[in-house]
């Protein structure tokens, strides 16, 4: 198990925010982290539109996760419609 970074980009309305991140635990949870924690980093501009909205609400989650699942955790959220962009990063040691 290594330790990564994952910072998920979601649409500001209240239902679909919370939509999007019970399906991210679940996937997370699915996918076997550990030790999760979250940091929820609030309603923020974003730099281009994406999905043709110019905010997003930002969740840094840092987990220990197995590197073979990130590929099955990543096509999880590609098709996730509640999700505007996500991004895993291996977290420095």
């Amino acid at each position: 198990m290594r330790q990564y970074e994952l910072t998920v980009v979601y649409p500001t309305e209240e239902e679909l925010f919370r939509l999007g991140k019970e399906t991210v635990g679940a996937e997370l949870a699915k996918q076997g982290a550990a030790e999760l924690k979250e940091e929820d980093k609030g309603d923020r501009p974003l730099a281009y539109p994406i999905k043709k909205r110019d905010r997003g609400h930002y969740v840094l989650y840092t987990m220990n996760f197995d590197p073979q699942k990130v590929d099955a955790a990543e096509k999880a959220f590609k098709l996730n419609q509640h999700i505007l962009k996500y991004l895993f990063i291996r977290a420095e040691a």
